[in-house]
């Protein structure tokens, strides 16, 4: 994923595409433009004790077990495909705790200046792009969720 994402689909929609039971209860999420990490972001999970998909609100952001400072869960967003299954951050829930993100579309960024400029005046701008599917259809990004999940 990225820094920035937006979802303002209705989740019935959601429901549908994942085949989330009706009886199953939809998290309190208000569309937003503007998702930061951090925030808070539905997303489909396997209940084995329901034995059934559900669709709940979690954090975005991993915390590993063995951070000392929750402010960690900022940094740990984007995880490489190549390396999830080794790396020490991100193994435990990927061999374990994966989860499905919707989402409308996601924002990156590019800088137009070189970096390292001095003067504040000519500080590394950057410019926004933003990724969407050309039918105007959900974006799925893979996630892990936390030992609460």
């Amino acid at each position: 994923m990225c820094g920035r994402v937006k979802l303002d689909s209705d989740f019935s929609e959601i429901r549908i595409a994942f085949r989330i039971p009706p009886e199953r209860p939809a998290p309190n999420f208000a569309p937003s433009w503007n998702v930061a990490p951090t925030d808070n972001l539905p997303i489909v999970r396997y209940d084995s004790k329901a034995g059934e998909r559900s669709l709940d609100l979690m954090r975005w952001g991993l915390i590993p077990h063995w951070a000392k400072d929750m402010k960690l869960g900022a940094s740990m967003i984007n995880a490489m495909a190549e390396t999830v299954d080794t790396k020490s951050a991100f193994r435990s829930a990927f061999e374990r705790r994966r989860c499905l993100v919707p989402i409308d579309n996601f924002y990156e960024w590019q800088k137009d200046r070189a970096e390292g400029q001095a003067s504040l005046r000519h500080r590394a701008r950057r410019s926004r792009h933003r990724i969407l599917r050309s039918k105007s259809t959900m974006i799925v990004c893979g996630g892990k969720r936390s030992e609460q999940g």
